[in-house]
């Protein structure tokens, strides 16, 4: 079975020139496909290496030293199967920057006690059902204008957002946005970048004002699974073809069932866990793992 090493850096802050090229070769020569085909993707800021196999564990530490010293997300993806069918994506922290229960918090006085439950939520030290419902009872009484005030001047798409469902959406591929938060932000967000398909947690509000209750039952992370799952069924695309995203715990499930789960600047013990990191570049980081040129992006 073949593999490609998948390079990418994030252009604003460092390049990828012919020296550290060479350098990653050096280290993966006895590996490389002959003639040593490298493929580039963006001048400076994406490539990929062809290798015949997989390279031993004890290699993987040499690549992975280059590339932390050098700014470079540098990922081992099969070869075949690479360009997906479907794209399923967590929200907060992933396809916005923001997570969107503390930028409520912010109008109910209590941003440092929630984005503190938040944090150990996403980090997995907390059921994520139990901080969602002890966080949501923290904004009892907000009014529901605050909803629409957050999302018009707080909530901001990660680089490369738009780019990333764009070209899926263009070459055939089934896009959804799957979240652990909140319904009002999910309809707009995917509204806004172009996906088809979008869940999340209802917020219920009474008489004008959050209620301090989340409609049943909460979806977390057994619900993005299952959302995986259905869509990869409904459509006939091969969980081989999928690829899912995510930063937090409650997305462990469906980046370890997807044919590709990519960690985006993720929690530790996501990245550990997950098949690719992308540390550094922006989420047409994975247009680049599926090896898709950028000279094809739809902007």
């Amino acid at each position: 079975m073949k593999f490609v090493v998948s390079l990418i850096t994030n252009p604003t802050k460092e390049t990828i020139g012919p020296e550290l090229l060479e350098r990653f070769l050096a280290v993966l020569e006895p590996y490389l496909e002959a003639g040593h085909a490298v493929e580039e993707l963006s001048p400076g800021e994406a490539y990929d290496i062809a290798l015949v196999e997989h390279p031993r564990p004890d290699f993987l530490p040499r690549i992975a030293e280059i590339a932390v010293h050098a700014r470079v997300d540098a990922n081992v993806v099969p070869a075949a199967n690479r360009r997906k069918k479907l794209l399923i994506a967590d929200m907060d922290s992933t396809i916005i920057e923001q997570e969107c229960i503390d930028e409520l918090a912010e109008f109910a006085g209590k941003r440092k006690e929630i984005s503190e439950i938040t944090a150990k939520a996403m980090r997995g030290e907390l059921d994520f059902e139990g901080a969602l419902t002890e966080r949501v009872a923290m904004l009892k009484g907000l009014s529901e204008s605050v909803l629409e005030e957050t999302f018009a001047k707080r909530i901001t798409l990660t680089p490369g957002a738009e780019t990333l469902v764009k070209t899926m959406n263009e070459r055939g591929g089934v896009t959804a946005l799957v979240s652990g938060g909140f319904t009002f932000f999910t309809s707009r967000i995917a509204k806004r970048v172009g996906f088809v398909h979008q869940q999340a947690n209802e917020l219920l509000i009474e008489e004008g004002r959050l209620s301090g209750k989340v409609k049943l039952p909460i979806l977390g992370q057994a619900a993005k699974l299952d959302a995986l799952e259905a869509l990869s069924a409904k459509h006939n695309v091969p969980m081989a073809e999928t690829m899912a995203v995510g930063d937090g715990a409650n997305d462990l499930a469906m980046l370890g069932r997807s044919g590709l789960g990519v960690a985006f600047h993720a929690k530790p013990a996501v990245a550990q866990s997950a098949e690719a990191r992308i540390h550094h570049g922006d989420l047409t980081a994975l247009l680049y793992l599926q090896g898709i040129p950028k000279s094809e992006f739809i902007r």
